[in-house]
């Protein structure tokens, strides 16, 4: 089975990539490939977040690899967090206190509209491809749930009953915007192979 490093230290991550994967590739997180570097996310976008982290593995191992970047974009906020969502509140990385500064910055605010917006970035055979995935929800008040990670226990998204928070990742997977970017990548990845 070919490899395809994920570019990540988050776990969680890693396991949800793994639970939609139905790829003929076998996805390797930085660890299991023996790679212990932390990535900097210089960048004012998404994609070139994404960009960044997969270039540095490719160049390193000149293994075909994908690396990706999330954020929250509120509407009430002018998309904030977005590109800053895991360090929001500060470098430590806290989700905890990201979401704190993320419901005292909602205090009061009638629109709770909010999207998650994933970007893939796949370095396949030394070529790049993007791929991108979004959930809207809304922001609650309060946090639900204990499952999950980041903003999970306060978005609610459209159509859904819980949180992901609440969520097992089988269900989270029916909304989850890490799923919709995944789903694309697979396509295109099983699509090649078969060319």
């Amino acid at each position: 089975m070919k490899k395809l490093i994920f570019a990540t230290n988050n776990r969680h991550k890693v396991e949800e990539i793994r639970s939609i994967s139905e790829l003929s590739y076998e996805i390797v997180s930085l660890k299991e490939a023996g790679i212990i570097i932390d990535i900097p996310e210089p960048y004012n976008t998404l994609q070139e977040n994404a960009r960044e982290k997969a270039s540095v593995i490719y160049k390193l191992t000149g293994e075909d690899c994908f690396s990706e970047d999330t954020g929250l974009e509120v509407a009430a906020l002018n998309g904030e967090p977005g590109v800053k969502s895991a360090r929001y509140a500060g470098e430590e990385n806290s989700f905890i206190k990201n979401t704190e500064k993320l419901l005292f910055n909602m205090k009061g605010v009638e629109n709770r509209n909010a999207r998650f917006r994933t970007v893939l970035a796949l370095f396949l055979n030394g070529a790049e491809y993007y791929f991108e995935g979004i959930c809207k929800g809304t922001i609650l008040a309060d946090s639900k749930g204990t499952g999950g990670f980041g903003y999970d226990p306060v978005f609610l998204p459209l159509g859904a009953q819980k949180t992901f928070a609440e969520m097992d990742l089988e269900e989270k997977n029916e909304y989850s915007h890490r799923k919709k970017a995944m789903d694309k990548l697979v396509s295109f990845l099983n699509k090649s192979a078969t060319t």
